[in-house]
C-alpha cells in the first residue's frame, strides 16, 4: 500500500472511529477492567471474498498499536463459513472499542468483493469487464471501489475529475452531441488534460452515430435491449470501446456480454450491497 493510499484509509478510519466512541465507550468503560487482556478472532459466518486486509491492519495500528495482530486470509481469498480471518490479543477494553468500526468495513468491503466475483464469473467466457460506478457510499468512495477490485472488477472513473461522462443533462444543456464532445476537447486542451478520455452515454442508435461522428473515446449504451445492443456493437465495429449500462444483474450479465461489449458497469455492486457476515469473538485471557 502507497502512502497516498494509507493517508486516505487512516483518514476514513479515523472519523469511523469519532463517529462510533464519541466522548467513550460507555459499556467496556463500565464492565471491563482497564489490565484485561483477551484474544479476539474474526470469524466468516456464510462463505464469500475476503476484502480489508489492509484496513484491518490499519485500524489496530493507528488504536492499539500495542495489540499482537495476524492477518490470516489475503485480500481475495475465497473464505468458507467457519473460516478465522485475523487474530487480535490485547487490552479486552480496546479490542471491544474497535469492534463494530473494524466489522462494519470488512463486512461492507468482502460483501463488495463477493458480489463483484460472482458478476466476474458470469461473464468469464467473454472479453467483457465488469466495471463499478459512482453510486458508492458518501465517505467510502476509496474502499469501496478497492473491494471491487479485489473481487475482480475494474474501477470506473472515482469522481468528477478524472474522466468526462456526457450523459443526457449535458447533451441537452450543450445542444447536442457533437457540441458537447468538441466543448469539452477544447476544455482538455486549454487546461493541459487532453490523456482525459471522453465518454458520451446514448439512449438509441441514432445517439450512436452521433457519438462515434464527435469521435468520442467511449459509448455507453443506457439501457438498451439485447437487440439493440447487438447493433450498436455492430455499429461501432471496434472503433472505440463500448460500455453497456442499466438492467444488469447476475441473470442477465452473461447475455449482456456475450453481445460483443468491452465493459458492463454494474451500480449494484456498491448501491445495494449485502454485508458479508462476519463477527468477532473474544475470549478472555489470564
Amino acid at each position: 500500500m502507497n502512502l497516498i493510499d494509507y493517508i486516505k484509509i487512516r483518514s476514513i478510519i479515523l472519523e469511523a472511529l469519532k463517529e462510533d466512541i464519541g466522548s467513550a465507550d460507555i459499556t467496556s468503560e463500565s464492565t471491563i477492567d482497564n489490565f484485561a487482556m483477551a484474544e479476539a478472532n474474526f470469524l466468516a459466518k456464510e462463505d464469500g471474498i475476503f476484502a480489508g486486509e489492509k484496513v484491518l491492519e490499519s485500524i489496530f495500528h493507528l488504536f492499539h498499536p500495542e495489540a499482537s495482530v495476524e492477518i490470516l486470509e489475503k485480500d481475495g481469498n475465497e473464505i468458507k463459513k467457519g473460516t478465522i480471518l485475523a487474530k487480535a490479543y490485547g487490552k479486552a477494553k480496546l479490542l471491544l472499542q474497535i469492534e463494530r468500526t473494524a466489522l462494519n468495513f470488512i463486512q461492507r468491503m468482502s460483501g463488495i468483493a463477493t458480489l463483484t466475483n460472482q458478476f466476474v464469473k458470469k461473464i468469464s467466457h467473454t472479453k467483457a469487464q465488469i466495471l463499478d460506478t459512482r453510486k458508492t457510499c458518501p465517505g467510502l468512495r476509496f474502499l469501496d471501489k478497492m473491494a471491487v477490485k479485489i473481487g475482480g472488477g475494474k474501477n470506473h472513473r472515482f469522481g468528477l475529475y478524472d474522466m468526462i461522462l456526457i450523459k443526457d443533462n449535458h447533451i441537452e444543456a450543450a445542444r447536442g452531441i457533437k457540441p458537447a464532445v468538441q466543448k469539452a476537447r477544447n476544455y482538455l486542451a486549454a487546461n493541459n488534460l487532453s490523456h482525459i478520455k471522453i465518454e458520451v452515454e446514448c439512449a438509441n442508435l441514432q445517439m450512436v452515430q452521433e457519438a462515434l461522428d464527435s469521435k468520442c473515446d467511449i459509448i455507453m449504451l443506457d439501457n438498451f435491449s439485447i437487440d439493440e445492443m447487438k447493433k450498436a456493437v455492430k455499429l461501432i465495429n471496434g472503433i472505440v470501446p463500448v460500455e453497456a449500462s442499466g438492467n444488469v444483474n447476475l441473470n442477465t450479465v452473461a447475455e449482456i456480454a456475450e453481445t460483443g461489449v468491452n465493459y458492463i458497469s454494474v451500480g449494484a455492486l456498491t448501491h445495494s450491497v449485502k454485508a458479508l457476515d462476519i463477527s468477532m469473538k473474544i475470549k478472555l485471557k489470564k
